[in-house]
């Protein structure tokens, strides 16, 4: 079997774990997880120390985390969003971190970091929580032992592939630091390919809050609603006038007769790639013409429009959307926009 070459020890080491797992739990887009197979493939080969190469990524996302959860918990949301503006899969990660974090707390922590995107956004997200720091410092160690473990132990087992790898690319003169960069730089066009297939689509579906207002000026107002997540309802207690909480995973009905209405939904997602998903649902559900809002109920305050308090009990979206589209006559919040329908 071919060996790994113990010059590789000093080219790599635990600085190297350090410096790659540190960069990407920072948000570099380069993924750490073939280091850390590497690191495995060394260790198993008896040329590497275990304990210092897991001690170099435990620290290295510790101290990553550490500093996403202070900005969280100084900034707030605002620093979330403007976190996930510059990233796709942020977007709807976040989302999917608020709901997880609801149902599981801070335990969170110990899987997150399998999930692509979930591992970075969910520090911040616990910042702006009321968490103990030394509840989630413990959760983040755990987490972070766990996900080292993991792709160590990967390159422990494929120990003999990942040599036969490293004495391939040797025979055309390059090294597992060129592979790594081929491997990010493909990694990196396909994130750019993707973004500019996402702003395509946003170019032609999406409105800007000018477009909104002029709509609901006009004779034949759109359907409204809010899908923000139930906590930031509660937290921000406000919302486009007549905007209806929405949740798409609750059992109701589509009423029938909003399926022939514009619909257009807004989050709090400056990129809109949550509200992506939440039109394309939408759609599978029976809606026609949905689009979403650019830039959110954000965008929407910071030009100036109206806004209205959201009224007690009208917060959760399950039992507004029960009423509404299942009893005709028990529409709640939806009384408003309902009589704006056309005869």
């Amino acid at each position: 079997m071919p060996h790994v070459p113990i010059s590789l020890v000093s080219s790599w080491g635990a600085w190297a774990v350090f410096v790659s797992v540190l960069a990407t739990q920072l948000g570099v887009p380069i993924p750490a997880a073939p280091m850390l197979v590497l690191a495995g493939t060394l260790v198993a080969a008896g040329v590497a120390s275990f304990w210092h190469m897991l001690a170099a990524a435990v620290i290295a996302v510790v101290i990553a985390d550490s500093l996403w959860f202070a900005a969280g918990r100084l900034y707030g949301r605002r620093f979330l969003n403007s976190l996930v503006r510059f990233s796709l899969s942020l977007d709807t990660t976040l989302r999917t971190a608020r709901h997880w974090f609801e149902r599981f707390g801070a335990p969170l922590l110990a899987l997150s970091k399998f999930v692509p995107g979930l591992g970075l956004v969910s520090s911040p997200l616990l910042g702006t929580t009321q968490i103990d720091v030394r509840v989630f410092v413990f959760w983040d160690l755990v987490g972070a032992t766990l996900w080292a473990s993991a792709w160590m132990l990967g390159g422990a087992i494929l120990k003999a592939e990942v040599a036969d790898l490293l004495v391939f690319v040797r025979t055309y003169g390059l090294t597992a630091l060129d592979v790594l960069a081929m491997a990010a730089g493909m990694f990196l066009a396909y994130r750019w390919v993707r973004r500019l297939q996402f702003r395509r689509w946003l170019a032609k579906y999406r409105i800007s809050p000018e477009q909104l207002d002029e709509m609901m000026r006009s004779d034949a107002p759109p359907v409204i609603f809010d899908a923000r997540p139930e906590e930031i309802r509660r937290k921000e207690a406000h919302r486009i006038k007549g905007a209806l909480p929405l949740d798409l995973q609750a059992s109701g009905k589509i009423d029938a007769m909003f399926r022939e209405r514009e619909v257009v939904v807004y989050c709090v997602c400056p990129n809109e790639a949550t509200a992506k998903q939440i039109v394309r649902r939408l759609k599978a559900k029976g809606f026609s013409n949905v689009r979403p809002l650019k830039g959110g109920l954000d965008a929407w305050e910071k030009k100036g429009f109206p806004v209205e308090a959201i009224p007690s009990g009208g917060g959760r979206a399950a039992d507004v959307q029960d009423a509404a589209f299942d009893d005709h006559d028990a529409m709640g919040d939806m009384v408003t926009v309902r009589a704006t329908a056309p005869e």
